[in-house]
């Protein structure tokens, strides 16, 4: 042991001769990593349950099909590229949003919106995979997804309810991968109600149930190892029947909040997914993921653009508004995005194509400051001028908002080790 950390060791020992786990592991992070004997990743990995103590948390609103970057939050209404979209003011001078964001603009003081997200990927499949995981697909290694690597960092092991919840379908997203299934998301094919088969059963359904899940043990046990299938059910049995039988999936039924409340977030299937996102961070769930599908918008694209913002901008707004009013805003990253943005030329069929190299993506809470944006692009939309964020660079900034370090490596079943982000660096205007 080097003398600082001898020297910090010494100077948290009480008289009972017990070092206080929180007092050392402050000492050790001052003086380890200026010794240069302890490691960013090291420190993490043994402080943890600190972390998760923190309750730090995130909630991906996932806008599948790419979403049209004039159509929300960096409209051109100057510009024939524009279109027919028209701007409206937020409530931060100078800034402006697509006019079928009414109540999103009231809340841009909490909002950051990076308007120079660049990528290569232009493909749905490859695209979903690369802003879920940071990585492009591979034969080799199942890279797990954004809310699969919150789990495994932050989440609180003791807590009843799954530490990934997904709302929703979105294709190409991903699960646990190479971390394994007990990272799978929970996935929550329609919210605002206790998940279906959620209650212990009785009689003819709890037979039922076990015959189907015999049957499908039977099948899978032909398709793959089945030493490896045995743990990964018992593991999964033990997970459900906590969950189950814990008050906590009380989280999940939205029939306890008053109809005011349901009605401001909105009573659509994404407004209801919104809220549970909210009672599910409230009660211990370290990542939400709300999926809003119907973003690829190559016909018709104003038309059914307005229709899609309605639809995500009373539950976003609200969303936002409510984790501010209940403390639980600067503790939680929100996060907005798609796999990429539209063209800037309208199509024949008075819509945008996909269009990975200038796009518009949008972040609230976990640290960042609101009423700021992030790059630019030239007058039409089809390049960045300034600023321009990578992949890898806006993962690192959901680890610095998370407290969760990129570098970290876990080692994948073919025994490469994976870094959680490769390369890239965050975005460090977005903290003030």
């Amino acid at each position: 042991m080097t003398r600082e950390l001898q020297h910090h060791v010494n100077a948290r020992v009480g008289r009972d001769g017990i070092v206080a786990r929180r007092h050392f592991l402050k000492g050790i992070t001052a003086a380890g990593l200026s010794a240069g004997t302890v490691n960013w990743t090291d420190w993490v990995a043994a402080n943890s349950q600190e972390l998760r103590r923190q309750g730090k948390a995130c909630i991906l609103l996932w806008m599948q099909g790419g979403p049209s970057q004039y159509e929300t939050f960096s409209p051109k209404p100057d510009n024939p590229n524009g279109g027919e979209t028209k701007a409206i003011d937020t409530s931060v001078a100078g800034i402006q949003f697509a006019e079928h964001l009414p109540n999103l603009s009231r809340q841009m003081n909490h909002l950051a919106i990076i308007r120079s997200m660049a990528s290569r990927e232009g493909s749905h499949t490859r695209a979903t995979y690369l802003l879920h995981t940071g990585y492009l697909p591979s034969a080799t290694v199942r890279y797990p997804t954004w809310g699969s690597v919150v789990a495994h960092e932050i989440g609180d092991r003791a807590c009843e309810l799954p530490a990934f919840v997904r709302v929703g379908s979105s294709r190409q997203a991903g699960g646990g991968g190479m971390l394994g299934v007990e990272f799978n998301p929970f996935v929550l094919s329609r919210a605002g109600q206790r998940p279906a088969n959620s209650s212990p059963a009785t009689g003819r359904e709890r037979f039922s149930r076990r015959l189907a899940l015999a049957a499908k043990l039977e099948q899978d046990y032909q398709e793959t190892d089945g030493g490896q299938l045995v743990r990964n059910n018992q593991q999964l049995a033990r997970k459900s029947a906590r969950m189950i039988l814990s008050p906590k999936m009380e989280a999940f039924d939205l029939s306890q909040e008053s109809g005011s409340v349901r009605d401001a977030y909105g009573r659509g299937r994404f407004g209801t997914g919104c809220l549970v996102a909210r009672r599910l961070v409230e009660a211990g769930v370290s990542c939400v993921e709300v999926v809003s599908n119907g973003w690829d918008t190559h016909r018709d694209n104003f038309t059914r653009s307005k229709q899609l913002t309605s639809q995500i901008d009373q539950p976003f707004a609200q969303l936002v508004a409510d984790l501010y009013e209940r403390g639980l805003l600067e503790k939680t990253l929100v996060i907005w995005m798609g796999e990429f943005g539209r063209t800037p030329r309208i199509n024949g069929n008075t819509g945008r194509d996909h269009y990975p190299r200038a796009w518009t993506m949008a972040l609230a809470g976990g640290g960042v400051k609101g009423g700021q944006i992030i790059g630019r692009t030239d007058p039409s939309g089809a390049r960045v001028t300034d600023r321009p964020v990578r992949v890898a660079d806006l993962f690192c900034t959901f680890c610095k908002s998370l407290n969760i370090s990129p570098k970290k490596e876990n080692m994948s079943p073919i025994g490469r080790p994976i870094k959680i982000v490769n390369g890239g660096k965050p975005v460090d205007e977005l903290f003030g």
